[in-house]
């Protein structure tokens, strides 16, 4: 209930006491979409509904709530304390982020200048994505992250979307600063493009990121991981979503200033990285020592597969009618 009256709040009137009347768990919900003369949507265990006006879920559209432009624009004054101003650098990138480490993806008419987007008005489409932080869900990775006693692998996370890629890198960098009984802590760097890894609010970290993190928030990742390596000294530097040439020439700096990189990327498949020209270096070179492959089966973060830099399969989740067996494979680790 704390999580539901917390988020509730940052709605206009009218949606929040619809949303009162919900009566689902809001651990589980991972969005709510608000678009003008559009149905209201909730996306709840991986699953598309309807709001409808009762507050219960259904999945025929002639049930939903339809949201008006001004409870969009009430909403909007609600969510930034009616200091729209205030979030202007945010807005530039298309989100805000709210005390709870809650995201809100906004889109409108973007206003430019000299400099590309000054601002965004006539914002008639917003998607709350709710922050969930599930502290242990990376325990399953965590042996097949390290090497040689402490030694971080580089290691990429691929994984369509809405299947946790960044709850589970935001639960592995938990665990790497703060060490564990097997291994010692280490200092980490974060670069928090979108505010969606730290979620920072007014400069604080809404999650948990551990006891040597250090965040650059809202700063491009190519950018933020130098800047990191020259003024922070990280052992492990964390980025989400990868894919620019930009990133790529980064990531090598970054390895070969012998830091170490946890990074994540959407895809189903290695193979699926080799069909994108920037990514497929990546594979080709062995830049990675691990990659570690989500799938939507289950829970949050579910890992279906890790592979090491020569692709041999290190880990395999077997699937059953009564839910997910792990199937550990034996391997030896290379020098």
């Amino acid at each position: 209930m704390e999580k539901k009256d917390e988020l509730i709040k940052i709605f206009s009137k009218n949606i929040r006491e619809i949303l009162g009347r919900v009566t689902v768990d809001f651990d589980e919900v991972q969005e709510i979409r608000l678009r003008v003369a559009a149905p209201l949507l909730m996306i709840y265990r991986n699953e598309e509904f309807y709001i409808t006006p009762k507050g219960t879920l259904s999945r025929e559209v002639n049930d939903a709530y339809i949201a008006s432009k001004n409870e969009l624009k009430e909403t909007m004054e609600y969510m930034s304390s009616y200091s729209l101003y205030a979030f202007e650098e945010e807005m530039k990138q298309g989100f805000l982020t709210l005390q709870g480490g809650h995201r809100i993806g906004i889109a409108g008419k973007t206003i430019l200048d000299e400099s590309g987007i000054k601002t965004m008005k006539y914002i008639s489409f917003i998607n709350v994505r709710l922050s969930h932080q599930v502290k242990g869900c990376a325990d399953e990775v965590l042996p097949y992250l390290y090497e040689n006693g402490n030694e971080i692998c580089h290691t990429l996370i691929i994984s369509p979307p809405r299947c946790g890629k960044t709850t589970l890198l935001r639960d592995m960098i938990r665990q790497v600063s703060n060490g564990t009984k097997e291994h010692m802590g280490q200092t980490v760097g974060v670069v928090d493009e979108r505010s969606e890894i730290g979620a920072c609010y007014q400069g604080i970290p809404q999650n948990e990121l551990g006891i040597r993190t250090d965040i650059l928030d809202c700063c491009p990742k190519a950018k933020g991981m130098m800047m990191l390596i020259r003024t922070m000294s990280p052992r492990v530097i964390a980025v989400d979503e990868i894919g620019s040439r930009e990133d790529l020439e980064a990531m090598e700096y970054v390895m070969n200033c012998g830091c170490k990189l946890i990074a994540t990327v959407h895809g189903s498949s290695i193979d699926d990285l080799k069909q994108k020209p920037v990514l497929r270096k990546l594979v080709e070179e062995r830049i990675f020592e691990r990659y570690i492959i989500l799938n939507n089966l289950g829970k949050i973060g579910n890992i279906d597969e890790i592979y090491d830099s020569r692709g041999t399969q290190l880990y395999k989740a077997k699937v059953h009618q009564m839910g997910v067996q792990w199937d550990r494979q034996e391997y030896i680790a290379y020098g």
